[in-house]
């Protein structure tokens, strides 16, 4: 057992706690385990006072750990008046209730810290549904049997219970409370489809933004769309699913959606609750992979990302790799990867800087030709601001003023973009020609 010693007076505010982080043989591919566990009881405001790391080759039925370390961990929590020890392997309920019997304070695992991250976290209606959600399935297979005295009885008059116990009850009302909000999301999720097919039936391509927590995602999303999508540098700052509608340099109109981060061993109550917002992913034409370029483990985050896009079906969404905050980088300069067969792959940027978007925009543009099309149209002597705007959105190839004043452009633009142009008086269509979805 290792120890590492923390300023008493650390500066959270929030309950002392002590952090068990539990290596088993099964657990230690494991990567970044201790600081990523800190990094979450920070995220939670929690006043983090002792770290604790444990090896063992098996875990215990009644602890988890041997029953000599929970002695040790009893001497602690009186020494240093802790109120919460958190530990890093997922705890069984009756790990649970053995451990906070002993210790003779609050346990909780990995999985109910991150649950407690996300409510402090969720702000819209659908996110707070998603969350107690994942809640309240977490919790109903932690009740234990109380007001025992209440139980039903065998025997005649006198000696008859109510009918149900304390425990009974408190599980029937979270399974009604679950029932209702499963509706509300139900509800909700209606919604989000609605709005999903209108995009698909407009042809407005939609771009999602995925990866670890904390890659900067909500930096990246704010710096294309102007959007102020709170971002801060700690984990799952960002939690309800944010839509936007942008003008994108050669692409043109688009929809980017930037959704909840992901983490190793993510709870599977979260990622049932969130599916929805999710789906975004699933159904998006280009996901956008954000790495954090400057981090020691980004080869087994991304590969934590895969096996997340890959449970949730959105493995066979086009991909690019973002390699994000390169200003971190020792004289490193933004560039495009691309594979044996030509095609980008990769993208180096710093949305905190804007070094290395342009690039960004031209692997979009290329990725996003599937649902452009290349076509001639013809602006009379009243409508040439339009040419301007076109500028800005599109690629046009070739442009001629005819005998009459009137502007002809050759460009390539994306499907609904066109229609758009179309609908605008004093544009005529001359011929199109439609790319083939790669």
């Amino acid at each position: 057992m290792e120890l590492f010693d923390r300023q008493k007076d650390a500066v959270g505010q929030g309950e002392r706690t002590l952090l068990v982080y539990v290596e088993l043989s099964s657990n230690r591919h494991v990567y970044n385990g201790m600081d990523e566990l800190e990094e979450l009881a920070n995220s939670s405001a929690l006043n983090v006072i002792k770290n604790l790391k444990v090896a063992r080759n098996y875990a215990s039925a009644k602890y988890f750990i041997g029953s000599g370390k929970v002695a040790e961990l009893a001497e602690l929590v009186k020494e240093f008046e802790l109120d919460l020890v958190i530990f890093s392997a997922e705890l069984s309920p009756s790990q649970e209730r053995n451990l906070e019997k002993t210790l003779e304070c609050q346990v909780m695992d990995r999985t109910g810290l991150i649950l407690d991250i996300f409510s402090l976290r969720a702000r819209s209606f659908e996110g707070k549904l998603q969350v107690e959600l994942a809640q309240l399935k977490h919790l109903s297979t932690r009740l234990v049997r109380g007001w025992t005295h209440l139980e039903r009885q065998k025997g005649g008059i006198g000696l008859r219970g109510p009918g149900e116990t304390q425990l009974e009850t408190d599980k029937r009302l979270i399974a009604v409370r679950i029932k209702n909000i499963s509706k509300r999301l139900e509800k909700v999720h209606k919604q989000r489809d609605l709005g999903r097919k209108s995009r698909v039936k407009s042809d407005t391509p939609m771009i999602a933004l995925a990866g670890y927590t904390n890659a900067g995602k909500s930096t990246l999303f704010n710096y294309i769309t102007k959007a102020e999508v709170f971002a801060h540098n700690q984990l799952f700052a960002t939690l309800d699913a944010t839509i936007r509608r942008v003008i994108l340099p050669a692409s043109g109109e688009a929809v980017i959606a930037d959704t909840v981060g992901f983490i190793q061993d993510l709870p599977h109550d979260l990622v049932d609750a969130f599916k929805s917002t999710l789906e975004e992913t699933r159904q998006a034409n280009v996901l956008l992979h954000i790495v954090d370029a400057a981090d020691e483990y980004k080869v087994e985050k991304i590969e934590q990302v895969h096996d997340i896009v890959h449970e949730i079906d959105a493995d066979k969404v086009p991909s690019i790799l973002v390699m994000n905050k390169i200003d971190c980088l020792d004289n490193f300069e933004p560039r495009i990867d691309r594979d044996e067969n030509g095609r980008i792959f990769r993208v180096w940027v710093s949305a905190q800087t804007g070094a290395g978007i342009d690039l960004l925009y031209q692997a979009l543009a290329e990725q996003l030709s599937g649902t452009m099309t290349r076509a001639r149209i013809q602006l009379d002597v009243t409508s040439a601001y339009i040419r301007s705007e076109i500028h800005n959105i599109g690629y046009i190839h070739n442009e001629k003023v005819d005998d009459f004043g009137q502007w002809i452009l050759e460009i390539n633009v994306t499907h609904h973009y066109l229609s758009k142009l179309l609908s605008l008086k004093g544009v005529t269509l001359l011929w199109e020609q439609k790319s083939q979805q790669k």
